[in-house]
């Protein structure tokens, strides 16, 4: 019985991508309106307790790219706020230039970020190190 179930084995398969890429370029596209990135978000969510070992990792690199990101363009969006009713005292501009620079820098984190994860992702790996901070 075993041998007939040993001359017949189940082809192993690749993981589905297209959802992980989906997610990754709403993410790359979405710096402009913030709606794909929200989009992205849920589909990483949803999809992360039922994706396979490579997904998974995907789906929570992109979660914590996320998050990260969010939380320090708070912060330079504060500065900004702040900086900006203080330019009549010229103190102000200063703020608001590191604001700027905190929220260019982490935009170009995040694109980094996601172009390193789908090139891991067509080559069917996970990414190295999904929970850093860094890239």
């Amino acid at each position: 019985m075993s041998d007939v179930l040993d001359s017949h084995p189940v082809p192993v398969t690749g993981e589905d991508k297209t959802l992980p890429v989906v997610a990754y370029v709403l993410y790359l596209l979405g710096h402009a309106t913030l709606l794909p990135v929200f989009i992205a978000l849920v589909i990483a969510y949803a999809n992360r307790g039922r994706a396979g070992p490579v997904g998974a990792n995907h789906y929570t690199f992109l979660i914590r790219t996320f998050w990260i990101s969010i939380g320090w363009y708070i912060i330079g969006g504060l500065l900004i706020a702040v900086g900006v009713p203080l330019t009549l005292v010229l103190i102000g501009i200063p703020i608001v230039g590191l604001g700027g620079t905190i929220m260019a820098a982490v935009w170009l984190w995040a694109v980094v970020r996601c172009v390193l994860g789908l090139i891991h992702l067509t080559r069917d790996e996970p990414y190295p190190r999904p929970m850093t901070w860094l890239i």
